[in-house]
């Protein structure tokens, strides 16, 4: 997949890709990549996917900023 080979170490991606009985996708920084492979830091650990599995891939923004759950509320 020529984006994934272009595209800098650090950016943010999404990748679909093949495996058994589908698809599944990996979310989070492109960490690594060797002339076979690119390994997508997730948040559940790195995930290495064969480019000749990627059905799409591309950049996605940050994610958004997660707000406070807990706490007082504010005093009027």
């Amino acid at each position: 997949m020529k984006l994934l080979r272009e595209l800098p170490i650090g950016t943010r991606v999404v990748v679909r890709y093949r495996i058994e009985g589908g698809f599944t996708d990996a979310l989070g920084p492109l960490v690594a990549r060797d002339d076979s492979t690119c390994t997508v830091e997730t948040r559940r650990g790195p995930v290495v996917v064969d480019f000749d599995a990627v059905a799409l891939a591309k950049p996605v923004p940050p994610p958004p900023v997660r707000k406070s759950a807990g706490g007082a509320p504010p005093a009027l």
